[in-house]
């Protein structure tokens, strides 16, 4: 149950190509009891997901940071979920991080990876993440099917899209918390204006799932235009720029 790659265009093509050619299956160990990733976002006001990152393709190195320290920094400030990169050559993530990021705080875990293969959604559960990331534009008409695998797991999907196109085909794989990204993952160019427009389209389609706006934001200004549509935003690069994290998380949404 693999999507077909070869369809996938620029940065995002090579990444995802890459990671399916890594995937390998292996004994995993038995999941652990985790908090809700749908609960948290859903809790009053705007709710933050702050991503543990030390690079990323478009800002190259942003810092060298020990995962557990970050999130619970994260945790200290406010954050409701963390967002953990496990993709490691563009990202400089791992697994590790995320098993200790698991050690180290109580909030749900967003797994963030370019998820190709079923058996990372399996990965995901049993290292401790409540949710994993599922990327339209590489799973394409395979994204029900992911998300389905995703709840036979106990894990919950965070379902993105960039388009009107994906936005369409995540409404009817019945994505039930839905990520809109403000860049395009191919040319990796953002436009704050995507999120709410089509956050706005969502709401118009019917669609009465968890919304999430991602990339892009870096002050409390950015979000005023997310409040009463959006549930969360998911925040990473401003965030790790700055050398006091729980500060920083306190200075976007507290």
């Amino acid at each position: 149950m693999r999507p077909d790659l070869s369809r996938v265009p620029g940065v995002l093509g090579e990444i995802a190509r890459r990671r399916a050619q890594e995937v390998v299956p292996y004994p995993l160990p038995e999941p652990p009891p985790v908090p809700s990733f749908s609960q948290a976002l859903a809790l009053p006001g705007l709710s933050l997901i702050a991503e543990v990152k030390r690079q990323s393709p478009s800002e190259g190195l942003i810092r060298e940071v020990d995962p557990a320290e970050a999130a619970s920094a994260y945790e200290r400030g406010g954050a409701r979920a963390i967002s953990v990169l496990t993709e490691p050559h563009r990202f400089g993530g791992s697994l590790e991080d995320l098993r200790r990021v698991r050690q180290a705080v109580g909030l749900p875990l967003l797994r963030k990876d370019f998820v190709v293969d079923p058996f990372m959604l399996e990965e995901a559960r049993a290292l401790g993440a409540s949710a994993a990331l599922l990327i339209v534009a590489l799973l394409g008409e395979l994204t029900g099917a992911y998300i389905e695998r995703a709840r036979a797991l106990g894990l919950e999907a965070l379902v993105e899209v960039h388009t009107e196109e994906e936005l369409e085909l995540a409404l009817q794989s019945g994505a039930e918390i839905l990520g809109i990204n403000n860049r395009d993952l191919v040319s990796l160019r953002i436009d704050l204006s995507t999120a709410p427009r089509l956050g706005r389209l969502a709401r118009e389609r019917g669609y009465g799932g968890l919304l999430v706006a991602e990339s892009g934001y870096a002050r409390r200004e950015d979000l005023e235009g997310l409040k009463g549509l959006f549930d969360a935003v998911l925040v990473g690069t401003s965030l790790m720029k700055r050398p006091d994290l729980a500060q920083a998380v306190r200075e976007l949404v507290g």
